[in-house]
């Protein structure tokens, strides 16, 4: 790809503190206002100008631009493997890494990089916004500016953050277990099933029992490969037989994430079990996960999870929807074997999961 890179001293020091590379995708933050009223890409060539507090930063920071920014919806697992292969590249040369992104698909990317960078150890924070850098009243700004703070903030030499992270609204989430759950306001991410990392008031307060620790012997790998032949089912009362059938019965399916009720339930036609049982025994991967928003799926609580756990269907834990699906995908891409992949599917990988 002909990525656009441009370099930014923010302080008059001639060797800056630390250095932090800016990714940008496209989203609501790197929108203007041309003159015919209109929203354009902002030129992030004159971010001073937009955002001059960044000057007392003391950092370098160079920004790498998708050719063509992408609205987030239309991001898939190419655009994941370009993110983690400019991470990949340019590891060694920076401290941290700010991804700016579309909030709609945020989540899935942040949860698809967490699985991609086997070795982390150094901060990679996504951030967008809900309003413009453009108009008066954008969060754009706040957001920006804390997290590129973030991604530079050491404690004695050492990153004070090692993980995939979002940082929105004042609150530092793990990515892989943050979900979009709110358009219209400024607080559009939550991770009901882990604690906040950080949270940005007057000072940063950093929540080190929730953060992924620092591995100094860690070494970066780059894990790249998706197989995108998996389809979400969701549950909802009066589902019918056909439309099961039709998705388990798509041409080249490996996986399926299914969205089931409460703590991983289902109803118990026969029919239904039925379907269930004939995709597994054709080898396709079912992995159960809570609609609910904060779920966790514990199997054979109930009769119906039981039955489900008997059929040989994954239960997912409290992973969210957003890092099972891109978990799966990642997982049919980089590893073989049926029973090999179900086994890693119950283990965390990055934190997005509870044993």
């Amino acid at each position: 790809m002909n990525y656009k890179i441009i370099n930014i001293r923010t302080s008059a020091q001639a060797n800056p503190r630390d250095a932090v590379l800016i990714i940008y995708t496209g989203g609501t933050i790197g929108m203007v206002y041309d003159e015919d009223g209109s929203l354009m890409p902002f030129n992030f060539g004159k971010v001073l100008e937009r955002i001059p507090e960044i000057r007392t930063l003391d950092l370098k920071l160079t920004v790498i631009s998708f050719p063509r920014p992408l609205d987030s919806s239309n991001i898939d697992y190419r655009d994941w493997q370009d993110m983690a292969y400019i991470i990949h590249e340019n590891y060694a040369q920076y401290d941290g890494f700010v991804i700016l992104h579309g909030t709609d698909t945020m989540a899935y990317s942040a949860s698809a990089l967490s699985f991609m960078l086997h070795g982390l150890n150094k901060p990679v924070i996504f951030t967008g916004a809900q309003i413009p850098i453009g108009q008066i009243r954008s969060d754009a700004r706040e957001n920006l500016i804390t997290a590129i703070e973030m991604a530079s903030e050491k404690r004695d030499g050492v990153p004070v953050i090692s993980e995939v992270c979002i940082y929105f609204n004042f609150l530092l989430l793990r990515g892989n277990r943050a979900q979009k759950v709110r358009s219209s306001t400024f607080a559009a991410f939550e991770s009901q099933n882990y604690p906040i990392l950080a949270e940005s008031g007057i000072f940063i307060e950093y929540y080190f029992n929730s953060l992924l620790p620092h591995r100094a012997e860690s070494h970066l790998e780059l894990k790249n490969k998706f197989d995108p032949n998996i389809a979400i089912l969701k549950i909802f009362p009066g589902i019918t037989k056909e439309i099961v059938e039709a998705i388990l019965s798509i041409k080249g399916l490996k996986g399926i994430v299914i969205e089931t009720y409460g703590s991983g339930n289902t109803m118990n036609y026969p029919w239904f079990l039925d379907s269930l049982r004939e995709a597994i025994q054709r080898g396709i991967i079912i992995f159960n996960v809570s609609q609910c928003s904060g779920g966790e799926v514990i199997q054979g609580r109930y009769e119906t999870s039981k039955l489900l756990n008997e059929l040989g269907v994954i239960g997912g834990g409290d992973i969210t929807t957003e890092a099972a699906v891109t978990k799966m995908m990642f997982l049919l891409g980089n590893e073989s074997g049926t029973a090999h992949i179900k086994e890693l599917l119950t283990k965390p990988i990055s934190g997005e999961m509870d044993i």
